[in-house]
């Protein structure tokens, strides 16, 4: 029976006043705080870590992500059983055009949240397999064999140029007062594999810590709140949250 050991941390940063991400860790929240636990997928029919990374004003933005983080716990504790992968991709739409729906309409109701909006980046496991999903810049990195890669990309605007480094200008989001909004879910059920280590983070990590360095830490062990440190000691000068997901066998 494999493990996944699971270290999740979620920091202010040095110039923010306020913490608008949140972490969705198994059945955890998680803002300025750190955790860890054990999870055995084999004794589980399904899970989900996720990082949100919120935006807008006066608090707007920490609004916006526990919004979401606290109706995707709740949505995929409630999926029936037994959906096939194209159900569940369907599924995870319908909750996406519904809760950005939501977070536009309490934007238009309180003014003082206008235009909030929130990233999402998370991994599902459910019904045996493994699914990740990306909705604007936050990331989901694998290092394997010593290589780290970025599984999802970025929705922004240098990527539209085709330009692969991070932009402050995002192309989708939830929320933000935006007309439409999609999601990258992919299936990656047959490529996951024992010794993968996996990071799920806001872009307060990968604008502060180069990847070699990310890669560096995680062989040598680092937890997420190591990652978040290393963000914080950069200069912090965004809100960093992270997930570190270690597939080990028992």
């Amino acid at each position: 029976m494999n493990k996944i050991v699971l270290t999740a941390a979620s920091r202010v940063g040095n110039v923010r006043s306020n913490n608008e991400d949140m972490i969705l860790a198994f059945d955890r929240f998680i803002r300025s705080d750190i955790y860890q636990t054990v999870l055995a997928p084999e004794n589980l029919d399904r899970f989900i870590v996720a990082v949100a990374d919120g935006m807008g004003g006066h608090n707007a933005g920490e609004v916006a992500s526990e919004l979401v983080m606290q109706s995707l716990k709740f949505y995929v504790n409630d999926l029936p059983k037994g959906l096939s992968s194209g159900e569940l991709e369907e599924a995870i739409n319908d909750w996406l055009q519904s809760v950005h729906q939501t977070v536009n309409a309490r934007g238009r109701v309180n003014k003082s949240m206008s235009d909030m909006g929130t990233t999402l980046v998370g991994l599902l496991y459910y019904g045996k397999r493994y699914f990740w999903m990306n909705c604007g810049d936050s990331r989901l990195y694998r290092l394997r064999d010593g290589q780290l890669e970025q599984l999802t990309t970025d929705h922004s605007l240098f990527n539209l140029d085709g330009e692969k480094k991070h932009s402050n200008v995002i192309t989708n989001c939830i929320g933000a007062g935006c007309n439409d909004t999609y999601i990258d879910m992919i299936e990656f059920t047959d490529d996951f594999k024992v010794g993968d280590i996996y990071v799920l983070c806001s872009d307060g990590l990968n604008d502060m810590v180069p990847d070699v360095i990310i890669a560096r830490m995680l062989q040598e062990g680092a937890t997420a709140n190591d990652l978040c440190e290393e963000a914080i000691t950069a200069g912090g000068y965004d809100n960093v949250s992270v997930c570190v997901l270690r597939y080990e066998n028992q």
